[in-house]
């Protein structure tokens, strides 16, 4: 058994309602509220193709596809194909999406999802039907997804000032990044762990958390964390975390609580 744990299709239809139309195996409530939640399907100019975040131990992918056209899905303008998993790689789930809407898109059946996804959760792999090669999980090595953002761009954009997010991830202390634009939160967020390489632990990353109750919750009983967030009230609310990462601005502020981290900068 591989590190897979559901996947469920949200399709916009021709009168423009959001429906989360089907899933295996079946996805509770309290989930399927969190993922229609970073489903972008009703904002068209604000749609974001690929999206990741992390919620109690469970790593979510995001994929939306256009469906116009499509003589298979004639009522459906929009869909997300959307994979549950236990392991962070953003690329192996986003190339596996792919395959999956292929399946689904040249027949118009979820239940066709169903056959490449029972092979990879039980065998590795499967046919990918969008080309002659075979889809493998042993092809997608974690230590490339860890390394597929820069650590570099991070260093250009802060300077001398990347110094306290070293310090900071190297104390375990709590990170918040925020960014306006989806894509720029998970892109920050995901290289900041390359800071303490040595330890190779991407589940200290949560990429995109909205400040409600139930994703708070979840966030706070860790004791360290990088969590990305596009809602800019975020700097106001410094008993989230110990250092503040401002990605527009290119500025880095360390909150009044843990001053005392400063000290390990010099």
């Amino acid at each position: 058994m591989y590190e897979l744990q559901a996947v469920a299709l949200i399709e916009r239809d021709t009168n423009n309602d959001i429906l989360w139309v089907w899933s295996y195996p079946t996805v509770e409530d309290p989930i399927r509220e969190l993922v229609m939640g970073r489903c972008t399907l009703d904002k068209d100019d604000d749609n974001v193709e690929y999206c990741f975040c992390h919620y109690q131990q469970t790593w979510y992918y995001l994929s939306n596809f256009k469906c116009d056209n499509n003589p298979n899905l004639p009522k459906v303008t929009m869909s997300c194909l959307v994979l549950l998993t236990k392991d962070f790689n953003p690329e192996k789930y986003q190339h596996f999406s792919a395959l999956l809407w292929h399946s689904y898109s040249n027949s118009g059946s979820p239940t066709d999802i169903l056959t490449p996804y029972l092979s990879v959760y039980t065998k590795g792999s499967c046919p990918d039907p969008t080309g002659d090669e075979t889809f493998a999980v042993k092809s997608f090595d974690v230590r490339v997804a860890y390394i597929a953002c820069p650590l570099r761009d991070v260093v250009q954009m802060f300077g001398i000032e990347s110094i306290y997010i070293y310090t900071a991830l190297l104390l375990k202390k709590r990170v918040a990044v925020y960014a306006p634009v989806v894509q720029d939160v998970l892109k920050v967020t995901r290289s900041l762990p390359l800071f303490v390489w040595h330890r190779q632990n991407w589940n200290v990353v949560f990429p995109h958390v909205e400040l409600n109750e139930m994703e708070l919750a979840d966030l706070t009983s860790h004791g360290t964390y990088v969590a990305g967030f596009t809602d800019a009230t975020i700097e106001a609310r410094t008993e989230l975390y110990d250092l503040f990462v401002n990605v527009p601005a290119n500025a880095i502020s360390v909150a009044p609580h843990a001053k005392g981290m400063c000290k390990y900068c010099c």
